[in-house]
């Protein structure tokens, strides 16, 4: 009578553990789908923008990520000066600049 009460109860504990796993399936779909949908493309644009950076140069015409275009002037680290009109020229940070304008 104990081997027939082990033997179910082995065999009850192998059912619950599939549906445990069962339960995880959609959850590991979910995170693939976030993934591929969300956090990939997110990661590839900040690759994008961070290369769009390291290329700016001095006379490069760029747009900024509030909408002013102007003409680089001068570079450092982390900060661009940009010239917006004749003698008229904004010091930025270098994160700010959205993309560069290609005449």
């Amino acid at each position: 009578m104990a081997s027939l009460a082990y033997a179910a109860d082995a065999a009850g504990s192998a059912g619950g553990m599939m549906t445990q796993f069962q339960g995880l399936i959609p959850l590991v779909f979910m995170f693939a789908i976030f993934y591929f949908l969300l956090i990939r493309p997110q990661q590839k644009k900040a690759k994008e923008h961070k290369a769009l950076l390291e290329a700016l140069k001095k006379g490069d015409q760029v747009v900024t990520a509030g909408g002013m275009h102007g003409k680089v002037t001068a570079l450092d680290d982390q900060v661009v000066t940009l010239e917006i009109a004749p003698g008229v020229n904004v010091k930025i940070n270098k994160g700010y600049i959205a993309t560069i304008k290609q005449d």
